[in-house]
């Protein structure tokens, strides 16, 4: 028969306390370090996002600077940046199109004028981390309160925007022969 002192009773439960002690703060630690893995996850996806607007803007500018003389004009999609078969030679302003880093979906929202497209943006939810060292093209983003304000628009169509039909400039109205009168006001009572 063994006889189990009092002590060695106490010094079991002790280590079985300090035992849970050391799971709470690997636990502890382990979300703590998930906190930043997800934080750093986010600003790599913001990197490459911000990435894959300049190459689409450097695209659609390469598109419209390419275009035939005669008609300056802009990608109606994004396919035709991938093979510009305007000219006599194939000219590919990207490689491919690029999935959004937010939804690992092709799914841009477009900036269009006039049926043509100007621009991109994620459509993705959230608040960028991001709130400085952008480059001059992208000097708004910081005051952004979404990733879908930060617009990747052609650098052609940001100092000439293509007018709208409603907007567009129309002809003078012919001169008529004689004068117009003036018509006598009149007030009508409430």
């Amino acid at each position: 028969m063994v006889v189990r002192s009092p002590l060695r009773r106490r010094q079991r439960g002790v280590a079985y306390l300090i035992l849970l002690f050391m799971v709470v703060l690997l636990g502890v630690g382990l979300a703590a370090g998930g906190t930043v893995w997800q934080l750093h996850a986010r600003r790599e996806k913001e990197a490459e996002l911000l990435f894959i607007g300049d190459e689409v803007r450097r695209a659609i500018d390469g598109y419209y600077e390419n275009s035939p003389a005669a008609a300056m004009d802009y990608p109606q999609r994004l396919e035709d940046l991938l093979e510009d078969r305007r000219l006599p030679l194939t000219k590919r302003y990207l490689r491919r199109i690029y999935v959004n880093p937010f939804s690992n979906k092709v799914d841009w929202g477009l900036v269009v004028v006039n049926n043509r497209l100007i621009g991109i943006y994620s459509q993705a939810a959230g608040t960028p981390i991001t709130r400085s060292g952008f480059s001059t093209a992208d000097s708004t983003f910081g005051s952004a309160k979404s990733y879908s304000d930060w617009r990747f628009i052609s650098l052609n169509a940001a100092s000439t925007p293509p007018m709208p039909p409603s907007v567009a400039p129309r002809a003078p109205a012919p001169a008529s022969p004689r004068p117009a009168t003036p018509q006598p006001l009149t007030l009508q009572p409430r």
